[in-house]
């Protein structure tokens, strides 16, 4: 098994295997509103603090949650390959989306709230 060394370079990854071929990764773009991505790392950002997740311990930040948990959203991409691009496990990619997705349905009212407001 090859072992891969990673470089930063301008806009780009690029990684180099010890057998000496270089794999490029790219940066691409997400068609998602930057106001949302932000909306939802602020969200994300919030729970943490209410769990007491200490700074700076998981594999991603906020921002990066949101990036990954959006692509699942837009793309329906395997997590799988949204974990292997956001360099974290399949099992932390599926832990991170479902925790996402329940910060984002705590956000939703309820249906005594919206039979309420179907009344005025």
């Amino acid at each position: 098994m090859q072992s891969l060394r990673r470089e930063r370079s301008r806009n780009e990854i690029i990684f180099t295997a010890t057998g000496g071929s270089t794999l490029v990764t790219y940066v691409a773009t997400l068609d998602v509103p930057r106001h949302v991505v932000e909306y939802l790392a602020r969200l994300l950002a919030a729970q943490r603090c209410r769990l007491g997740t200490p700074r700076g311990s998981r594999a991603l930040g906020p921002f990066r949650q949101a990036i990954l948990v959006l692509r699942w959203f837009r793309e329906r991409g395997c997590v799988h390959c949204l974990a292997r691009d956001a360099w974290i496990s399949q099992a932390t990619g599926y832990r991170y989306l479902h925790e996402a997705i329940d910060v984002l349905a705590a956000q939703a009212p309820d249906l005594h709230q919206v039979l309420e407001q179907c009344h005025t």
